[in-house]
């Protein structure tokens, strides 16, 4: 996990979902998708804040957030953020598999947008994905963040060709892990998951799923373009994608899917 933070450390995590359209267009889809399961209010915990852009937008929304984070630059952001703020958001260095500091249904949403990501190991996911249920209230919301494994491999070889070869495609479509010792890595320690498969885990420790959806589509791979976009081009974009979003031929081509599951 060292490599992971280290990765973290080294990039500007605050400005993917802000800056440019195509970021925004995983934010705007999330955001909508999470707003159709939130209860009204609450207590929330994203259990892998990031940099703390849901954190904040739902603090700012009256929810009672705790944010969570291992990379101690992104605590660091989100605590400057705070100073001198009334928002009900508190953020903390922590690891998602192990959430022993709350109470079994202390949150009535928790966001486990990030974590899983980064564990390639299937026992280490699993415990990730019981903690954030332990925490949850019945019939709370989970909200489960993957990067799809059919997606993964076109998208990184168009952006460096030197990593279209067929033994870092095997690899991710057979295992969905790739370790930063591999020789064809092109970011960290993480791990790819196929639609089926996340649905799968999260039902393995008890979550009910509801909802899946993929939240970036072709965006990412369409960036330059999507990226002109006006306002008004955008929300036509954004609202052409939800409307598509949750069709399942289209899951796996999304970058980022979104799972929604109940306790």
């Amino acid at each position: 996990m060292d490599h992971v933070i280290q990765s973290y450390e080294q990039y500007r995590e605050e400005d993917r979902l802000t800056t440019r359209n195509a970021g925004r267009v995983e934010f705007l889809t999330s955001v909508r998708i999470l707003n159709a399961h939130l209860p009204a209010g609450g207590k929330m915990l994203d259990c892998a804040a990031g940099t703390g852009v849901y954190a904040f937008h739902y603090a700012g929304l009256g929810f009672d957030v705790t944010a969570l984070d291992i990379t101690p630059r992104h605590v660091e952001f989100m605590q400057q953020k705070l100073q001198g703020s009334a928002l009900p958001l508190r953020a903390a260095l922590n690891d998602a598999i192990d959430l022993s500091s709350y109470s079994d249904g202390e949150f009535d949403a928790v966001l486990c947008m990030g974590p899983l990501y980064h564990l390639t190991d299937e026992a280490d996911r699993r415990r990730c994905l019981a903690e954030c249920l332990r925490v949850l209230k019945p019939g709370g919301m989970l909200a489960v963040g993957y990067i799809s494994r059919f997606s993964t491999f076109p998208y990184v070889a168009l952006i460096d060709r030197k990593l279209l070869n067929l033994n870092l495609a095997q690899n991710l479509l057979e295992s969905g892990a790739l370790s930063h010792t591999d020789p064809n890595c092109f970011w960290t320690d993480t791990y790819y998951h196929t639609p089926e498969g996340i649905e799968q885990e999260i039902r393995a420790v008890g979550g009910i799923v509801v909802d899946h959806a993929g939240v970036d589509w072709l965006s990412l791979f369409m960036r330059e373009k999507v990226n002109n976009l006006t306002e008004e081009e955008l929300a036509v974009w954004c609202e052409y994608h939800y409307r598509v979003c949750r069709e399942k031929s289209l899951l796996g081509a999304s970058s980022h899917g979104l799972v929604i599951a109940k306790k």
